[in-house]
């Protein structure tokens, strides 16, 4: 069975296409694979949060991941921070990381170029990501095209101890899903549906009330034409929609075509927000049954003590090939 790592910043509520792109997927994923699904508190500290708005976020996305299907029984589900084996090997990878492959990262780049006072752990932010993808013999990282220069760095970390130290680490492959990878802002097409959005109308958020999400695909941008067709690039409005209907249904892109044939966008828009409002209602029921719950702590205590196992073993064996510790000597 080969193992999958995730890891999701608790930045803030899920959104629908972090569901239709990702989560929706791993629910699959488990059924056949050894999954660790961490929520990367440490990550998020690299720019400044507000504490008790951190430690809502990070409850409230272990309650979601968990609504959404995620099973503690098939799946790891835990919290980055609770295993200190992240930031052990974090700092190991980094002291054989060089700062022109850190600095080349587009991420970096983008971040620095915009700001003067940025944190330095935007800089080693991917040797913490390469660490929390090694730690647990990781054969498959699915990710979004926008991480896939990190995954690139996280193999070559990994070829690069191996080949200096010792084959302790398993190279990990980029897997990026094609169906529902990217689902777009409905406000901007053009651009990846994003919770960090300042136009709250171009995204749905997991735990929208009903008549929000109406309100949010009724106002979705389409185009003058009136006909409900998949053109990516020249009605990328309406493409949007027809893969958000496609894949809450679960109908094909082309029946829909066939569907919505002389019938106008307003049809059609009621008809993707309610198979999206289908889609959410049990999701957010069992988030709140799960939200303030002792059950949602003991299998992030389940979660956490599980991993630090796995990471725990990891670790002992890299600081042993770099000669970290000491061997203790045996009595006479």
């Amino acid at each position: 069975m080969k193992t999958i790592f995730s890891g999701i910043q608790p930045s803030g509520t899920l959104t629908l296409g972090n569901y239709l792109g990702a989560l929706k997927h791993f629910t699959q994923l488990q059924e056949d694979h050894d999954c660790f699904f961490c929520i990367v508190d440490e990550h998020a500290i690299t720019v400044p949060q507000d504490r008790l708005k951190l430690r809502n976020n990070i409850r409230s996305l272990a309650a979601l991941y968990l609504a959404s299907g995620i099973d503690p029984e098939k799946s790891t589900l835990f919290i980055q921070s609770e295993v200190a084996a992240h930031t052990q090997l974090g700092w190991m990878l980094q002291s054989i990381s060089y700062m022109g492959e850190l600095e080349r990262m587009t991420q970096f780049k983008d971040k620095s170029n915009k700001e003067t006072a940025i944190s330095s752990g935007l800089l080693t932010y991917p040797t913490l990501m390469a660490a929390d993808i090694l730690l647990y013999n990781t054969d498959i990282v699915p990710v979004g095209e926008d991480q896939k220069q990190h995954l690139e760095l996280t193999r070559n970390l990994a070829q690069r101890f191996n080949n200096k130290y010792n084959d302790i680490f398993t190279v990990p492959e980029v897997s990026i899903p094609k169906v529902g990878a990217r689902i777009m802002s409905l406000q901007d097409p053009t651009k990846k549906m994003s919770k960090s959005d300042s136009n709250e109308k171009g995204f749905i958020s997991m735990l929208d009330e009903p008549k929000k999400i109406e309100k949010k695909i009724k106002s979705a941008v389409t185009d003058s034409e009136g006909k409900v067709k998949y053109d990516k690039e020249n009605k990328p409005g309406v493409s949007n929609l027809l893969t958000i209907y496609s894949i809450c249904s679960g109908e094909s892109i082309d029946v829909l075509e066939e569907k919505y044939e002389g019938k106008g966008y307003g049809v059609f828009k009621q008809d993707v927000a309610n198979a999206v409002i289908h889609l959410l209602e049990p999701i957010q029921n069992k988030y709140y049954a799960l939200i303030d719950s002792e059950d949602l702590d003991n299998i992030l205590d389940r979660g956490a003590d599980k991993a630090g196992m796995t990471a725990n073993r990891t670790v002992a064996k890299a600081k042993k090939a770099m000669g970290l510790g000491r061997v203790k000597k045996k009595k006479k």
